[in-house]
């Protein structure tokens, strides 16, 4: 593929003109890609599905024009439903997975920077003084507190606010991710706090 990319890029450059590509592919060997006229299709139907097709099918039915009168009462846009089945919720494209290692994450890259700023401690030392507890105790809460609403049927609100919103929340984690993981390489290779 990338060889077909590269010679595609070679002939149409516009150094195509010179000794090296017109070597390697001359322009009068390229195919012609011009329009056959002559060449036309044909359909017919067999005998035995004569039956099946009228002419009145081919004919799209006439668009109606649809007037509403009432529109003192706005309805929001239907929520997305969320499958209530454990399996559904947990898989690679579900809704519980990412939401719930991002919020992981987020609650991970505060509570590391917030410890380290105040005892000094690597992200490293805090795990090995007592922080494995902790982030067990946080992460089993916080997944039981999210997985709740989605075994419920419940999808993320539809929240129109531009700084509040399920997507903003996404990002947020993917951040966090990236941020607990560079705090993570950052202190081994730095041998130390960050901070």
């Amino acid at each position: 593929m990338a060889t077909s990319v590269l010679m595609q890029s070679l002939i149409a450059s516009p150094l195509s003109k010179t000794r090296f590509t017109n070597s390697i592919c001359p322009a009068n060997h390229l195919p012609s890609l011009q329009r056959n006229v002559n060449m036309r299709v044909r359909c017919k139907v067999e005998e035995g599905d004569k039956d099946k097709f009228q002419a009145s099918d081919l004919i799209p039915p006439p668009l109606q024009k649809v007037v509403d009168t009432d529109t003192s009462e706005l309805t929001p846009p239907p929520t997305k439903k969320v499958s209530p089945n454990f399996i559904d919720v947990m898989a690679f494209a579900g809704p519980g997975p990412e939401r719930i290692n991002g919020r992981l994450a987020m609650i991970g890259f505060v509570s590391a920077i917030q410890v380290e700023i105040i005892n000094g401690q690597d992200l490293f030392t805090q795990i090995s003084n007592g922080g494995f507890q902790w982030f067990l105790g946080a992460s089993i809460l916080l997944t039981v507190a999210s997985l709740i609403p989605f075994l419920r049927g419940i999808g993320p609100a539809a929240n129109q606010d531009p700084v509040m919103n399920p997507d903003a929340e996404l990002w947020n984690g993917r951040f966090a991710m990236i941020g607990l993981v560079a705090l993570a390489i950052t202190e081994y290779f730095k041998g130390g706090a960050l901070i």
